[in-house]
């Protein structure tokens, strides 16, 4: 196994023990990206000669800087970078160097984290297709036709390929856990509020958070660990309070929560998935809340913050926006403040019914995507198993409606379509239970739900 393989844990220790320079494991992961990234297009941007420098400066200190020493992380280029390219996957941003770094960056760099590069994104992190009109698409490493997923798709491919140890990624909608679950990774999208956000405009927004994506629970957690603490900017920010007391967890499992519609293909593979975890962890249950209400309801409420972060930018330049984005933008517009309190308030009832089924079961289980990955030259989803669906956010619809309650998801590989194409699924907790997926993970990675590199 080669350095850009090894487990992030592995090479932290080894570069705190000194067994290894920053220099050396930084080089490695550079050397992989010039050897696989012409071919997948993973990285908008290479911080080649700024990574070196901060590596050598590592190597000189006379003590680890922090629990991240010299490790390789990639960032999603939809959060600033000092001095570094930040597009945010628009043309409009194509040149735009940021003067300072957003929280999670100091925070990463803080404990020792090397940025190594920025990663690939959907205009402003909205499309299925992790593609851009600065690049793209960021292809599958498994199949290099099929998409990656969006919008962390860059992120996803750059850990599974073990062209960064470690990988930041954001998601609204799924933007995680899609990725993940295509090419074959672990992810936390942890509470929100755990990872502040202090430059969103929205204070009290809960529908977007940053994640990490790698290739082990451990090591996801180990870059959760950096990134997370309150900050006082950040109205929902918090310190995780929640402790894990070790009892087996109680587990449900649902296919598609009652309403979402999934692909016959992932409703087999949930089945085997379903039965590995029952064997590795006790009984699962089958449960779901009343969903019926959550399509329309994230329908709204996307639609109505899209148009308010971003519309102004499309009445600026509008021949410069992707259509993806055009077609979010749009949905928002005719948006009445009762419709937008009516969808907060369905989103209320969505979350209590969640907070009653929890009573009963301590983690739920779900798919991580209602289909598996397709070609990217198709574009955005418009039909499952040959039928169409509503909007092209439907095939989301396992993922959205714990964007809506804000439940902490980790993304865990979970086998292989009969093409060799990963699939994953969700492993979902209360608020603030973080400590509790994360043993879970380990005792399912320990059974067999693993990462496994891809060919190439």
């Amino acid at each position: 196994m080669t350095l850009t393989e090894r487990p992030a844990t592995e090479l932290a220790g080894r570069l705190a023990r000194r067994e290894l320079s920053a220099r050396e494991v930084v080089a490695a992961h550079l050397e992989r990206i010039a050897a696989r990234d012409p071919q997948l297009n993973a990285f908008l941007t290479v911080a080649a000669g700024a990574a070196l420098a901060r590596a050598d400066a590592l190597d000189a200190l006379p003590a680890p800087a922090g629990p991240l020493h010299g490790l390789p992380v990639s960032i999603k280029d939809l959060v600033d970078t000092a001095g570094l390219r930040t597009t945010y996957g628009s043309a409009l941003f194509a040149d735009h160097v940021p003067a300072a770094n957003d929280l999670v960056v100091e925070r990463i760099e803080r404990a020792g984290g090397v940025v190594i590069g920025k990663t690939n994104t959907p205009e402003f992190g909205f499309g299925a297709v992790c593609t851009n009109p600065l690049l793209g698409p960021t292809r599958n490493p498994f199949d290099p036709d099929l998409t990656s997923g969006g919008s962390s798709g860059g992120a996803a491919v750059s850990v599974a390929t073990g062209m960064a140890a470690l990988a930041h990624g954001t998601d609204f909608g799924g933007s995680v856990r899609v990725p993940a679950s295509f090419c074959g990774v672990v992810s936390i999208r942890p509470t929100p509020g755990l990872v502040p956000a202090p430059g969103r405009a929205l204070g009290w927004d809960t529908l977007s958070t940053h994640g990490t994506i790698a290739r082990s629970v451990d090591d996801c957690a180990l870059l959760l660990a950096a990134m997370a603490g309150a900050d006082p900017r950040d109205p929902t920010s918090f310190v995780p309070s929640v402790p894990d007391h070790g009892a087996r967890p109680r587990l449900a499992a649902t296919a598609d929560f009652g309403v979402a519609p999934v692909a016959r293909a992932v409703r087999a593979l949930f089945e085997a998935a379903v039965d590995g975890i029952a064997r590795a962890a006790g009984p699962v249950v089958r449960r779901s809340p009343e969903c019926g209400e959550a399509a329309a309801t994230l329908r709204t409420l996307r639609a109505a913050h899209v148009l308010n972060g971003f519309g102004p930018l499309l009445a600026k330049d509008p021949e410069r926006i992707t259509p993806t984005l055009r077609w979010n933008i749009e949905a928002g517009r005719g948006i009445t403040a009762e419709q937008y309190l009516s969808a907060q308030a369905a989103r209320t009832r969505l979350y209590r019914g969640f907070a009653a089924l929890f009573r009963e079961v301590d983690v739920l289980v779900a798919p991580a995507c209602c289909v598996l990955p397709w070609p990217n030259e198709d574009g955005e989803v418009t039909a499952i198993d040959g039928r169409p669906v509503e909007t092209i956010l439907d095939y989301l619809a396992v993922t959205t409606v714990i964007t809506l309650i804000g439940f902490p998801v980790l993304t865990l590989p979970a086998g292989r379509s009969a093409d060799g194409i990963p699939f994953g699924v969700q492993l979902i907790a209360r608020p603030g239970e973080e400590a509790l997926l994360l043993r879970l993970g380990r005792a399912l990675e320990a059974a067999g739900f693993a990462w496994e590199a891809p060919g190439g």
